[in-house]
């Protein structure tokens, strides 16, 4: 049985299912430090799309959804399938949308 931590995964690793629902699984290529910081930019992503929202600011609410974007491709859980990429546009990818986050808002 997987913990809590570790969602289930499909047979081909490609989805995890989270209460019966299947989701792209992060990019398994991507460095764990890589990945950590992805996912540090995609909580505070998510937190300024409801601090947006609280104050009824579309302009922010656009913004904080754009890097959410932005931080769930460069995961690889949107946008091209990452099994479907090759090693050098899934680095590209990360690499990219790790730079894009970084210089909008550095953690």
């Amino acid at each position: 049985m997987d913990s809590p931590a570790q969602p289930e995964r499909t047979p081909d690793g490609r989805h995890i299912v989270v209460k019966g629902r299947k989701w792209r699984a992060t990019d398994p290529e991507i460095p764990e430090d890589v990945a950590a910081r992805l996912r540090r930019h995609l909580m505070a992503a998510r937190r300024a799309v409801a601090e947006s929202r609280r104050k009824d600011d579309t302009a922010a609410e656009k913004r904080a959804r754009s890097r959410v974007r932005t931080a769930k491709v460069a995961l690889g859980e949107r946008g091209t399938p990452w099994w479907e990429e090759s090693l050098a546009e899934r680095r590209r990818r990360w690499e990219d949308g790790l730079g894009e986050l970084d210089a909008d808002q550095p953690l």
